[in-house]
């Protein structure tokens, strides 16, 4: 309950009774999700949370179908070919976590032009005719360097670890990074590489930088690669230096190990998987005729020294810190934006 309070303070308004609509209207639509990748913890946990939420949706009669759909290769050409596939099957509409930003524009509007709801979340999409559903990415990578000004006031270098090259996610954190970094000059990024957001990459990619790299104080990273980095440095005679987290429960267990062995401080912030359940609803309620604005923002999750504890034991092995939405969470997400 706490973590949902925790991501659903922005858009807690006073309407805290709104009416949820009839499930009929949509009994017998059918939702599809597209995704884009499935290579690490965080998109499991994702696919996870979609199944379990949306199976529920279809075993009580909301919806008629919520079938999952992940691309092998990660490459824009195959889900735009993917989506195309779902066109000719008839989805009513199609929830979209996607490889690009703009390369996929043609067959969501190929999809909208048939009469299909599209709505991206996480990875979004900027043709107009979808709906967004999106944290503010940039101020998730600018946060990060504000808290290490905090802890360490003198600055220093930092060791940057991004995700996925290309992907619209990457992109839009290492900008919020970049721009912590020019308002608190006092930190310096001396080094870049692509985790994947998965914790073996990072791990390898860490080893292969720190070599060529002067003392660190920070590393600001993206999700998923924190245990990575936390490895690759202790198998040095560095010190270890302040890894921002991306609430991963290995990263979690990490972290208090260290912080109940050494006082170790950091944070660890991420967008929760479950917002594909969001996006789910949100499909719901357009399909059912509600008017929803366009682009609609959630909360990041942040954890911290002092509700690390919590966290970690309402996270599953192996996965991440997490909520997953319920229709009545959609319905005020939609009315506070408006």
């Amino acid at each position: 309950m706490k973590i949902r309070k925790m991501l659903l303070a922005s858009a807690a308004i006073a309407c805290a009774a709104l009416p949820v609509s009839a499930f009929a209207e949509t009994s017998a639509k059918k939702i599809a999700l597209s995704n884009n990748y499935a290579g690490n913890s965080w998109r499991q946990a994702m696919l996870t949370s979609w199944g379990k939420v949306t199976g529920e949706a279809v075993k009580t009669g909301v919806v008629a179908a919520a079938d999952a759909f992940t691309t092998a290769e990660n490459q824009a050409t195959e889900q735009a070919a993917q989506i195309q596939n779902m066109i000719l099957q008839g989805y009513d509409a199609i929830v979209l976590n996607a490889a690009s930003p703009t390369a996929l524009n043609g067959a969501v509007k190929e999809a909208c032009d048939a009469g299909i709801t599209v709505v991206s979340f996480d990875g979004i999409v900027t043709e107009p005719c979808a709906w967004r559903i999106a944290v503010d990415f940039k101020e998730m990578g600018r946060s990060q360097v504000e808290y290490l000004s905090k802890k360490l006031p003198d600055g220093g270098n930092l060791l940057e670890i991004r995700g996925l090259a290309g992907v619209f996610v990457d992109d839009e954190i290492s900008a919020g990074i970049h721009e912590g970094v020019k308002q608190f000059p006092q930190f310096k990024i001396v080094g870049s590489v692509h985790g994947d957001w998965a914790q073996d990459v990072a791990q390898k990619a860490v080893a292969g930088i720190l070599p060529s790299l002067p003392d660190i104080v920070g590393v600001v990273t993206q999700g998923g690669d924190g245990y990575g980095a936390a490895q690759a440095i202790a198998a040095t005679d560095r010190k270890m230096p302040i890894i921002v987290m991306g609430n991963r429960e290995d990263e979690l267990k990490w972290w208090k190990q260290q912080k109940d062995a050494k006082g170790y401080e950091t944070m660890s912030v991420s967008i929760a998987p479950g917002v594909s359940t969001l996006a789910f609803w949100v499909a719901q309620q357009i399909l059912d005729g509600k008017e929803v604005k366009k682009d609609l923002v959630v909360p990041f999750l942040r954890i911290d020294q002092d509700n690390l504890e919590t966290n970690l034991a309402n996270t599953q092995a192996g996965g991440v810190a997490n909520v997953e939405y319920t229709q009545e969470d959609a319905v005020k997400v939609i009315e506070s934006a408006k």
